[in-house]
């Protein structure tokens, strides 16, 4: 065998560490979930190195244990390889070799050190001792002189060092003494140390203190400035406030506050924008994009308003523009325009000639040219024009226009018929040269033979002939153009005033030819087909045209009379009423027993026809609608506002008739009688109505109208007699008590109002009766205990919120008021009529505009809080918003009286007599019944046969 030993006993090599050279120290996987065991750090790899040298008996490694440099070598890291190797090989293997040659390399880098710090820094008196000396010996001495000299120039750059900083010491050096002095400082004194004053704001202060100059005023200015602040108390007719002041300006009540007011006058109106009622009466601020772009076409700028430096830049431009494409006309007439713009009309001139010449078959660069020019010029240039584009309609059409003479307009005109002989224009344009009739239907026959697909040429024929040969040029029309609907309606039109319209239903036979050639239009066009009609005052052709039309389209499962009722509504909004009128009639035909049709169709009557179509139709709708009391009454009323009394009476005959027993027409009849003085006869139909139509209205009916008649125990005995039947009747309990507070009896009222509460929680208006019952008796506490109730019984109302806070506003406990103002805010927080008690008793006069833009942000289309934000408008004099405001609260919600009534007191006030009466006239039409202090006067028995007028009148008077 051999005496080599196997690999495995082999010893290991030299500097041999286990796993090193592979690096298979650590390694990690993606199954493991955190890091993997790090490697050996630097101090590891210096132990096994020494270990492993004492084993092999060698010295260790030096060049690990080696020296750090002085800390003090400013050049060290300037000759350090940048590479970095020896982080980079501290891996590797490390034997003497490298260790040898370590040393070597540290002692040549020392030399070299001394060597550069001894050129740098020595003084020229040592250099020729260093390069004369030639032996070992000397070399030594000098070094001893460079390590002195080194010493020497370090204690001299330190002593420079500490002289600089001692010269400019860092603040931090500066204040640390103080800084240690505040060891001493004790817990107290620092407790007392004063805050720090904002010192640069008040010298900044004082400066502009000594910059103010006082001088002595002028009696006569101060005097000026006096009678300048003086207010007007009077209002001129075109709603403008002020009074002359003697500098000869006028005192405008609009500019006093204008950045406040203007401010939230922007806020306001963008709100009530928001809130989605600028449609109303006309009030939204809408642009019209096709005419505002017409406007600033027409709109022409100064030649002062054109800055220099833009015309020239966009000179550039454009003539970069030509020049590149000489071909294009649109930038020869942009660049003449602009120097028309700037005010060289002979350079604009010029600029379009060369245009004309680039692109002589340009239409738009002569017409141009021929506007920049005058007439005579123009002439030429429309001659030359029409040389190079003799089949150019407007070009011929602007050389007529340019000619002065009639007969040179005609000949211009035959030209260019010649030429063009197919032109709907130039026809159209010699037709209306002429002055003779005749000679314009020989023209219209012969452009209707030349074109005979033209519509306006054969209507334009037709209405120059006379009947007869109108209808032949029609049939002849129709023949050739068999898919033009505006033929059809000339026929219609045509027969409607020969008279025969009834008798020839052209526009049957006119939407048969249409479908049968595929060319029926929309039922919607049909539509604005027939407004035109109306507009041109051919009624009859319009109703023939809705008629015919209005179901095309259209099936029996489609909503039919829904679609329709909303095209009626649209027509009147567009004040197309005859249209309307046939579009109802056409659905009553079709839904002859639909009382809402009717109903419509009475209203349209009502407000836009005359008194005798509206008795035609009702007379028709209770016909169809026999079981609609709703009809029978609105008849019957018709007849009685007319003063036929006896066919009122006869009316509601045939009312009882077809509706026995119905409690709507027992009372419509008691009202009649009672308003034409047969109190006897209302009383027996009151009683005959309690007997056949036992209702809880009825007999309130009965009650109210014994108390009209001052019948105060007969009104006692019905309205007990109607609480036994109808205990529920919240009406009947609030009328039994207001009779004992008229009559003064107290107790008996309050009992009345408290069973009446127990039995009806849900009443509002009981619970305000019995609380102000109370609160009159002289009970607040007892009246604020009847609101606590009510509220917890009706929660989130706010009628009954309004009340509480006017209790204690009334007592003079205005906090108490203003906590619970904020409590019911916060409960009901869209209440318009809460934010106007806040606004206007609870609020300062400076708050109440902001307040008023805080609700109507969080209130949505409130008519109660449009009348605040109105009579806010008013106290300022801005009579037109104002105004606005008014008749957006009206629009809302007309049923509500006090609208009307403070609408009303402001027209007495800045309207006229025209404005009042209309004001009047729609609130007779409308015939509000709601309302707080409307419904005090219109309930009041004592008041009960007044009209509309008298108690708008009245209740203007009692607003406050």
């Amino acid at each position: 065998m051999s005496g080599r030993r196997d690999f495995l006993n082999q010893p290991a090599p030299e500097n041999y560490v286990a796993g090193l050279g592979r690096g298979a120290t650590g390694f990690t996987t993606r199954s493991d979930l955190g890091p993997a065991r790090e490697g050996p750090s630097e101090d590891q790899i210096k132990e096994a190195l020494a270990k492993r040298a004492a084993q092999l008996g060698a010295a260790a490694p030096t060049a690990y244990g080696a020296p750090e440099k002085k800390e003090d070598d400013d050049d060290d890291e300037r000759f350090q390889d940048p590479e970095n190797e020896v982080g980079l090989f501290a891996g590797g293997a490390y034997d003497k070799d490298d260790d040898e040659a370590d040393r070597i390399y540290q002692e040549v880098d020392e030399k070299m050190d001394r060597r550069r710090k001894a050129r740098r820094l020595v003084s020229p008196s040592f250099c020729p001792l260093y390069y004369t000396v030639t032996n070992g010996l000397s070399f030594l001495q000098i070094d001893e002189q460079i390590t002195d000299v080194s010493t020497y120039r370090e204690a001299r750059e330190k002593a420079e060092q500490e002289e600089y900083e001692r010269n400019n010491p860092k603040i931090q050096q500066q204040f640390a003494d103080l800084k240690r002095a505040l060891g001493t400082v004790s817990d107290e004194d620092w407790a007392n140390l004063p805050e720090v004053g904002d010192l640069t704001g008040k010298n900044r202060r004082n400066k502009q203190a000594l910059r103010q100059r006082f001088y002595a005023v002028p009696d006569s200015v101060i005097a000026g400035a006096r009678d300048a602040s003086e207010l007007g108390t009077t209002v001129a007719d075109d709603g403008n406030a002020g009074a002359d002041t003697q500098d000869g300006t006028m005192t405008n009540f609009a500019d006093i506050g204008a950045a406040r007011d203007k401010v939230l006058k922007v806020r306001l109106d963008q709100a009530s924008s928001a809130s989605g009622t600028d449609s109303i009466a006309g009030s939204a601020t809408n642009i019209d994009p096709k005419g505002y772009l017409t406007s600033l076409a027409k709109s022409q700028i100064n030649e002062g308003e054109a800055q220099v430096g833009d015309i020239k830049r966009v000179r550039v431009l454009l003539e970069s523009v030509i020049r590149t494409n000489p071909k294009h006309a649109p930038g020869w007439i942009a660049a003449a325009r602009l120097e028309e713009l700037a005010g060289k009309s002979v350079a604009a001139r010029n600029v379009i000639a060369r245009g004309c010449e680039h692109c002589p078959k340009s239409e738009d660069a002569w017409l141009e040219n021929i506007r920049l020019n005058d007439n005579h010029n123009a002439k030429i240039i429309a001659a030359n024009a029409i040389q190079k584009n003799d089949r150019s309609v407007r070009l011929w059409v602007e050389a007529m226009k340019l000619e002065s003479e009639s007969r040179a307009k005609k000949t211009v005109i035959r030209k260019a018929l010649d030429h063009i002989p197919q032109s709907v224009m130039l026809w159209k344009e010699a037709v209306n040269l002429e002055e003779d009739p005749a000679d314009a239907r020989l023209l219209l026959a012969k452009a209707t033979e030349i074109i005979p697909l033209s519509v306006e040429l054969w209507l334009a024929l037709a209405r120059l002939e006379s009947s007869e040969n109108a209808q032949k040029v029609l049939n002849k029309a129709r023949k050739a153009i068999p898919t033009s609907h505006e033929i059809w309606i000339a026929a219609a039109r045509l027969q409607e005033q020969m008279g025969n319209a009834n008798k020839i239903n052209v526009m049957k036979r006119a939407v048969q030819a249409l479908a049968k050639e595929s060319a029926m239009l929309k039922r919607e066009e049909w539509i604005t087909e027939a407004e035109k009609c109306e507009d041109e005052g051919a009624i009859l052709t319009c109703g023939n045209i809705i008629r015919e039309t209005l179901g095309w389209g259209l099936d029996e499962d489609d909503d039919r009379k829904e679609i329709w009722m909303e095209d009626a509504k649209s027509s009147i909004g567009r004040g197309k009423y005859e249209t309307a009128r046939a579009m109802y009639a056409y659905a009553l035909r079709v839904f002859v027993n639909s009382r809402k049709l009717w109903l419509a169709a009475a209203d349209l009557e009502k407000n836009h026809g005359t008194k005798e179509a509206l008795w035609q139709l009702l007379e028709k709708a209770v016909e169809a609608c026999p079981q609609s009391e709703v009809l029978w009454m609105m008849l019957a009323k018709e007849k009685w506002q007319a003063g036929e009394i006896d066919n009122a009476r006869r009316v509601l005959g045939r009312a009882f008739n077809q509706n026995p027993n119905n409690e709507d027409i027992w009372l419509a009849a008691v009202k009649l009688e009672a308003e034409n003085d047969q109190p006897e006869q209302a009383r027996e139909l009151l009683k005959t109505a309690r007997q056949e139509a036992p209702t809880d209205r009825v007999w309130m009916k009965s009650v109210a109208f014994e108390r009209q008649l001052d019948n105060i125990d007969a009104a006692l005995d019905l309205v007990n007699q109607a609480l036994q039947l109808f205990p529920a009747a919240s009406k009947l309990w609030m009328m039994k008590g207001q009779i004992y507070e008229s009559e003064g009896k107290i107790p008996q009222a309050r009992e009345a109002f408290s069973t009446g509460t127990k039995a009806c929680p849900r009443s509002v208006p009981l619970w305000l009766l019995y609380s102000r019952l109370e609160e009159r008796a002289g009970s607040i506490v007892k009246a604020r205990s009847v609101l606590d109730r009510a509220r917890l019984a009706i929660p989130k109302n706010p009628e009954l919120w309004t009340e509480s806070v006017r209790i204690e506003r009334r007592g003079n406990n205005v906090s108490q008021a203003k906590v619970l103002m904020a409590k019911a805010l916060q409960e009901v927080p869209n209440s318009g009529l809460l934010y106007t008690e806040s606004i206007w008793h609870l609020e300062p006069r400076t708050q109440r505009k902001p307040r008023a833009l805080e609700a109507i942000k969080k209130v949505d289309n409130d008519p109660i809080l449009f009348v605040t934000i109105a009579r806010i408008f008013w106290g300022e004099r801005r009579l037109e918003k104002a105004q606005n405001w008014f008749e957006k609260a009206i629009l809302l919600d007309s049923d509500l009286g006090d609208t009307w009534a403070w609408y009303y007191k402001f027209l007495l006030q800045h309207g006229t007599d025209e404005k009042r009466g209309d004001v009047i006239a729609k609130c007779t039409l409308s015939e509000p019944r709601h309302g707080e202090y409307w419904q005090t006067v219109a309930k009041d028995p004592k008041k009960a046969k007044m009209g509309i007028e008298e108690i708008l009148k009245i209740v203007a008077g009692k607003l406050e």
